[in-house]
């Protein structure tokens, strides 16, 4: 049972007696827990990186006899949300006795297939490749994990005897090698050698501890890793300046914010020009000393050492030549710097592949970079989606953590070109992304919807993410948005949307919702323009107030949010949508009507407009025109829906029947069947289209466009 909570100044402790207590006896169940305490601390190991496993005796339903088998975190896990159901669970014997059949490095490949063949649990997720690496050695249980501390002295020239002399010969050494069945044979060999070691520090890669509970592992892991630490501190600025010390100092946050707000979308156009990519910023103090260092142009060429890093950082970043105080305004005159940086990279990734590529290599894939360093600014990564984004950025950081600890005692070491090649373009992790799920038909896409903390825009925003979009929901109303953003971070996650008080008739709260985009997701390529109000009065009754009110918000609104996202598209240069949400009472004359009928009249040719000016930059404009949505919308409460029910005759509960029976369908209309008709125009089968009106009324004959 574990004693007094231990003292850490470097890694938390997180072991509650209380909790473990209630496993007792579940081997399993405490193999879980220990590897959610590892992942809760990015210290300790990076998001799905790192494995862990632990070895029980079990029945086995075939024979009725107890076996011993071994539960290893299987392949794309992650440790932090790690579940019963993303472990694989082996008969060891089976696995072991693999070794009889292996047939040297040549058919490592060929090894992972035979894993299937030792699967004891049927509902295991898929073993890893470093399923053998826990096999070999004899613990019950076992941590691999990938610490910034203790790679910093893995990818030291000197690591191994720093090892040795830290650690009094108690940690292993095993030389780098690429992971699979030959590591598993070399760390059984180096414990072999070495009896009584607690651990073993993996050459430029990771490190292994273990213990004979699950308790025991946790607290060796710590304490070695906590023993890593302590000794990069007390060397880090004492043989030399940290990076060789300060090249700039970065600006002042509230104009680096600004700056990288605006070359974002610009960065973002030239990375997609193979897969539409969103965008995350990091200004980081780690990243600020990193990229304001004399070490730099030294350090950031040579790439990472940890493949963990590398697979998801690209092998190195892209510095880019720009100074602090560019002029990012002049658009022009930063693309001309800019294209041609570009291109240098893309070439210099191409020779990389063509000068490490095997035979039955896969197709080269996106040679745009990962990471963009721009000193004295910050850092901007760039993936697929937004979470693989953002933990870039935090891998990069855990690269850059590890060079500082490398170069504070010795001098930090690389994997050669080649052998990162051989990681990044392994057939089994080419196979690994192939099963990957398809993308979702907005992946890759970012939307802005005014008015999306409810009624039709967060319906909209809604069918979005579920289409894999990122989106930036907001409303004039705080407390409404609060809300909205609650149901959103429960449903969705915090990579899948921003929240950002907007008024559409105040241009400042316009383009400080823009800046967040940028920030956050690196642009923008979708702006739906769905806020609005009603106003319903005979024309006696208008006030100048209301008319201007309904001008304002509808029509001024629609121009200057339009404005406003044509202006990152453009940046982009990767086309994009403009959808407005208008009314069928653009086309439909209809009682005490005057100021709002007209404004949406207004909308609707002006979206005729933008269609006719924008088609040159591959930005489609087009409009949805819904009638009579009465769900979750703040127009129809109060005072608008009392003035229809008396333009109508009709009671206010009774108005949706009689919107309904009006209809060619007799079809009540939802929030959701706008969301769906917005979705028709963005999700790819209308890529072509612009220009278009697209009724979702329940068919309204009036409203026909022609």
């Amino acid at each position: 049972m574990p004693g007094k909570q231990q003292d850490f100044k470097h890694v938390s402790y997180l072991w509650d007696e209380k909790k473990a207590a209630a496993l007792e006896g579940d081997e399993v169940g405490l193999l879980i827990y220990r590897s959610n305490l590892l992942g809760a601390d990015l210290r300790l190991t990076n998001y799905g990186g790192g494995n862990t496993s632990c070895k029980t005796m079990a029945k086995d339903p075939l024979t009725g006899r107890q076996t011993e088998v071994m539960w290893v975190k299987g392949s794309g896990g992650d440790l932090g949300t790690l579940k019963r159901n993303g472990l694989a669970a082996l008969y060891l014997d089976r696995l072991r006795s693999l070794e009889q059949v292996y047939g040297g490095l040549a058919t490592e490949d060929k090894m992972v297939e035979l894993f299937n063949y030792c699967i004891f649990d049927l509902s295991s997720r898929a073993p890893s490749i470093d399923t053998p690496l826990h096999a070999f050695l004899p613990f019950a249980h076992i941590d691999h994990l990938h610490p910034d501390a203790a790679i910093a002295i893995a990818a030291a020239k000197e690591g191994k005897a720093i090892t040795d002399k830290l650690f009094g010969g108690a940690i292993g050494w095993v030389d780098w090698q690429r992971p699979g069945f030959d590591l598993g044979l070399k760390l059984r060999k180096c414990l072999e050698s070495n009896p009584g070691i607690r651990g073993i520090m993996l050459g430029s890669h990771g490190l292994f501890t273990w213990g004979n509970t699950a308790y025991e592992s946790y607290l060796n892991t710590l304490e070695v890793v906590e023993r890593c630490a302590q000794y990069l501190e007390d060397h880090i600025g004492q043989r030399k300046p940290v990076f060789g010390g300060s090249k700039g100092q970065p600006l002042p946050k509230k104009e680096r914010l600004s700056r990288a707000a605006s070359l974002a979308p610009l960065l973002r156009g030239y990375c997609s020009s193979h897969t539409r990519m969103i965008g995350h910023f990091s200004d980081d103090e780690r990243v600020l000393e990193f990229i304001g260092s004399r070490d730099l142009t030294r350090l950031a060429p040579m790439g990472t050492s940890c493949p963990d890093h590398f697979l998801r950082t690209k092998i190195s970043p892209m510095v880019l030549d720009l100074s602090p105080a560019e002029d990012l305004k002049d658009t022009a005159g930063i693309r001309a710097k800019l294209a041609p940086q570009f291109e240098s990279y893309r070439r210099l990734y191409a020779r990389y592949y063509e000068s490490c590529k095997h035979p039955d290599s896969p197709p080269m894939r996106d040679p745009n970079p990962v990471v963009i360093l721009y000193p004295g600014i910050g850092m901007f990564t760039f993936a697929k989606d937004k979470q693989t984004a953002r933990v870039a950025a935090e891998f990069y950081i855990n690269a850059i953590n590890v060079m500082k600890g490398a170069e504070a005692i010795s001098s930090y070491t690389s994997l050669p070109r080649q052998e990162a090649f051989n990681i990044e373009y392994w057939l089994l992790e080419e196979a690994k992304l192939q099963r990957m799920p398809k993308p979702r038909p907005l992946s890759g896409r970012v939307a802005l919807i005014t008015g999306s903390a409810g009624g039709i825009g967060k319906a909209i925003a809604k069918r979005f993410v579920d289409e894999g979009a990122c989106v930036i929901i907001n409303d004039n109303d705080g407390k409404r948005l609060a809300v909205a953003s609650q149901e959103f971070q429960q449903h969705y996650g915090k990579d899948a949307f921003i929240a950002e008080v907007l008024d559409v008739t105040e241009a400042d709260t316009i383009r400080n919702t823009c800046r967040a985009a940028s920030l956050a997701f690196g642009g923008m390529d979708i702006v739906v323009n769905c806020a609005g109000l009603s106003i319903s009065k005979p024309i006696e009754e208008h006030t100048e107030q209301d008319w201007d009110l309904l001008y304002d918000v509808l029509v001024k609104g629609q121009f200057l949010v339009t404005q406003a996202g044509v202006e990152i598209m453009r940046q982009q240069a990767i086309g994009g949508d403009i959808l407005n949400i208008v009314s069928k009472n653009a086309l439909v004359s209809g009682p005490n009507n005057a100021a709002y009928g007209s404004a949406k009249a207004a909308q609707l040719h002006l979206s005729r407009l933008n269609a006719a000016e924008l088609g040159a930059d591959k930005i489609r404009v087009n409009t949805v025109n819904p009638d009579a949505v009465i769900s979750d919308s703040k127009i129809w409460e109060g005072a608008w829906a009392e003035g229809r029910a008396k333009a109508y005759g009709v009671k206010v509960e009774d108005l949706p029947a009689y919107y309904a029976k009006r209809t060619l369908l007799n079809e009540i209309i939802l929030p959701e069947d706008i969301a769906n008709a917005c979705f028709a125009f963005v999700g790819g089968l209308l890529h072509k289209s612009t220009g278009n009106v697209l009724n979702v009324d329940g068919g309204v004959a009036m409203a026909f466009v022609r």
